[in-house]
């Protein structure tokens, strides 16, 4: 699940990690009494104005502006609300803007100058290690670093047994050529976004920048960070941080379903139970001359709601032209849900696509005899060598 800066900020601060404070706003006239309160509680003079939407680059598609007074912080905030912001990771269909922070200027003059680093953490599921990928050329362009000077990335790779130690946080403050104040505030720093990546079930926690003040603080300037849907049911206040709003109306109906639904590029759309028997289903649709409009898993419980709900998603991608239904009887019975395909087709209407339909496993010849008595234009298949050349005859046809 992914969040939102300023929820990821607020999880940060929790766990004693210093940020750049901010506080979201809806509307224009929010953002003016957000500001004028933050002038007073922080006694800050200049006001950054951020896009809230769940993808990076903002900065480079005009979601991040710096206001020099309360009433610009305004006006930034009317013209970016509503707004479609295109970043290099939103594609060229963007997103809306309905959120936006209102944040404190930090990169105030001093007696040093500040400095932008880059932190991250996820983990090697090769190693079942935790690591700690830090660079000392923050900002902006860190895949541009990461591309022509991978030299200047860094890792540290942690054990979950031991947790992150103290040469670790020592080494990484070393590799920023950090001394005195900052020094301390950045083992601080990287002790406490490790708290807060192990003790909300995180799968990647991304700060970029991590700045350090002209008065040698070490500020969360940005965070990004995505949690383990898997561990949500010991969460539930996080839970409640999801915004439907950010993501695919799609896949969110599927989620409604229980269904794990990926939309995907190609042509022909995909129904499987098990992520394995999916994906060597898409492997299929490739060797059949297609390409796979979906990754859709109805799992082990696969019944009439389920199967119907699933065709319904499919066909709501206009790219599809075939539809594929590879199910293993194992849990659950064929003929089961053969009378659940069936059910299903004959409650959504005609579908003006071929179906290609195949139930192996406890009691597949009784699904296949079902399938075939039905009267519907559902082609049946037994073997994965005859589904791959009834995809590739339909998709001929189309």
């Amino acid at each position: 699940m992914n969040t939102h800066e300023f929820q990821g900020k607020s999880l940060l601060k929790a766990y004693n990690v210093d940020i750049q404070e901010g506080f979201v706003a809806e509307t224009a006239d929010q953002a003016v009494m957000i500001a004028r309160q933050m002038q007073e509680k922080f006694n800050t003079r200049f006001f950054v104005v951020k896009a809230q939407i769940h993808a990076g680059g903002r900065g480079k598609g005009g979601g991040v502006k710096l206001a020099k007074s309360v009433e610009e912080a305004g006006t930034i905030a009317r013209r970016m609300l509503g707004m479609n912001l295109v970043t290099p990771q939103t594609g060229p269909a963007g997103r809306k803007v309905n959120k936006v922070l209102i944040a404190q200027d930090v990169y105030y003059p001093g007696d040093t100058e500040p400095e932008e680093f880059y932190i991250s953490i996820l983990l090697n599921r090769r190693s079942g290690r935790y690591v700690l990928m830090y660079s000392p050329e923050g900002g902006m362009d860190i895949e541009q670093v990461a591309e022509k000077t991978p030299d200047r990335i860094f890792t540290e790779e942690v054990s979950p047994l031991t947790g992150l130690q103290p040469f670790q946080t020592r080494n990484i403050a070393f590799k920023f050529g950090l001394q005195g104040n900052a020094f301390k505030n950045m083992q601080k720093f990287l002790n406490g976004i490790y708290e807060t990546f192990i003790n909300c079930d995180a799968q990647l926690l991304e700060i970029n920048p991590v700045l350090k003040t002209s008065d040698e603080r070490v500020l969360a300037v940005d965070c990004k960070l995505i949690l383990d849907d898997s561990a949500l049911f010991r969460h539930p206040e996080l839970a409640q941080m999801r915004d439907l709003n950010e993501e695919d109306p799609v896949e969110v109906e599927a989620g409604k379903y229980n269904l794990n639904y990926v939309k995907l590029d190609g042509n022909v759309g995909c129904m499987v139970n098990g992520a394995g028997l999916a994906m060597a289903t898409m492997d299929i649709i490739k060797l059949s001359g297609g390409s796979p409009a979906n990754f859709l898993d109805v799992g082990g419980g696969a019944n009439v709601d389920t199967v119907e709900a699933g065709f319904r998603i499919i066909l709501k991608d206009p790219a599809v032209k075939a539809i594929m239904i590879n199910i293993f009887g194992g849990i659950v019975r064929c003929d089961r849900v053969a009378n659940g395909i069936v059910e299903a087709y004959k409650s959504i209407g005609e579908i003006r696509v071929p179906v290609i339909v195949r139930l192996q496993g406890t009691n597949a010849i009784e699904a296949k005899e079902i399938i075939d008595n039905s009267g519907l234009s559902v082609i049946s298949a037994i073997s994965f060598g005859e589904a791959a050349e009834k995809v590739r005859n339909a998709l001929s046809t189309r």
